[in-house]
């Protein structure tokens, strides 16, 4: 078997890590970064998790924290265009899945040159290039963004969340604190969570899985299927915490390996059309898509049912994916998960939006990767049975 693995070059994981960013620099052999980050980092003042050790070690340092919670092509322009004159020899991403996406696209887009835009990498092409190393500090425990090499844009003329695949997108070096995931609010918790479970169940039951993506999704789900509730019901159980923050980027380094399938990518228009958090999104989804796929590959779901303790060792394959399923809608119910209609989505906006949606479900190539791959008309009975 032929295998290509694709991980950061160094990781730092562990409570405190994000104080040794300086280190972490030095080890590079880089010095002037640019910190992209979002406002609530800055006005929490979570921000100063890093900036204090910079400061520390005299290493100057500036932040473009413009970015918004999903991510859109006029930000990563705003952002290409505010880093432009500044003498930069690294990009440093800290906050949840949106500023670590955001610091990918800026880093493919900058390395691109003048007269470039995001939908040029758009899937199926690749994007491999990036201007500048980039340390990624995730602070959820969820997307997993901080060791893979894919990065989520929306492109404001579309409303297409446009998948972006390739080296570029990988970063250098990831650290990964648990500790920053303390103050995380029940609601991004519970989304996160979701999100980081459904990234190590799809590496499993995916067409492209491989040992070694197999060996990083077993570890993420043993982790995140017994401490998912733990941490939204209990915000400071330190070892829930670190569970999970363990979890999400073992999770991310198995999809990165493996990819993700149906689920991300019917998720991914919602997001883009009914501005749904991504987590949010995936968890609507999650039990439809698992039922309707379950058959196809019932010894790689019942397996993902024991792993996660959901089904005990002893259970045959049938009776371990009926487990699975039954748990995945307590699951939602439990962490307050809403079906679109709850959200507060019209029925004929969502009606009216199921081909186009459907459409760019199938464009991004992930619904190929699924273990039954369905056509648009599955796929919208899959909407409609959600809503």
């Amino acid at each position: 078997m032929d295998i290509s693995l694709f991980a950061p070059r160094h990781m730092d994981i562990g409570g405190g890590a994000a104080s040794r960013i300086a280190a972490m620099l030095h080890r590079l052999g880089v010095s002037r970064p640019l910190i992209v980050t979002d406002p609530v980092m800055v006005s929490l003042g979570l921000i100063d998790r890093i900036r204090a050790p910079l400061d520390q070690a005299g290493i100057p340092h500036a932040i473009f924290s413009d970015t918004v919670p999903e991510p859109v092509d006029t930000v990563i322009e705003a952002g290409v265009r505010f880093a432009a004159d500044l003498d930069i020899d690294c990009i440093i991403a800290f906050g949840g899945g949106s500023p670590i996406d955001t610091a990918k696209a800026i880093n493919i887009l900058r390395a691109a040159g003048q007269g470039a835009r995001m939908r040029d990498f758009k899937v199926p092409h690749t994007a491999d290039h990036a201007a500048l190393p980039l340390i990624a500090i995730p602070t959820t425990a969820g997307t997993g963004s901080e060791a893979t090499r894919f990065t989520v844009i929306t492109d404001t003329g579309t409303d297409e969340k446009m998948l972006i695949a390739g080296l570029g997108a990988l970063p250098v070096a990831a650290i990964v604190d648990f500790e920053l995931s303390m103050s995380v609010p029940a609601r991004t918790t519970a989304d996160t969570g979701i999100d980081a479970f459904t990234h190590a169940l799809e590496a499993l039951v995916s067409r492209r899985a491989n040992p070694i993506s197999d060996g990083y999704a077993r570890a993420a789900l043993r982790l995140i299927g017994p401490n998912l509730r733990t941490v939204y019901r209990e915000p400071d159980n330190r070892a829930a915490r670190a569970a999970m923050m363990l979890g999400a980027t073992l999770a991310g380094l198995a999809f990165s390996n493996a990819s993700v399938a149906l689920v991300h990518g019917m998720s991914r228009p919602i997001g883009a059309h009914f501005h749904v958090p991504h987590g949010l999104s995936n968890a609507m989804l999650l039990p439809a898509v698992t039922r309707y796929s379950l058959n196809a590959a019932l010894p790689r779901y019942a397996e993902a049912a024991r792993l996660a303790g959901f089904a005990p060792d002893t259970d045959a394959d049938q009776l371990a994916g009926a487990r699975l399923l039954e748990e995945l809608e307590t699951l939602n119910h439990d962490l307050a998960v809403p079906t679109p209609s709850a959200f507060g989505i019209a029925r004929s906006d969502w009606d009216r939006t199921q081909p186009t949606m459907a459409t760019q479900a199938l464009a991004s190539g992930s619904p190929a990767n699924n273990p039954l791959i369905p056509d648009e008309t599955q796929i919208m009975k899959i909407y409609a049975e959600i809503y």
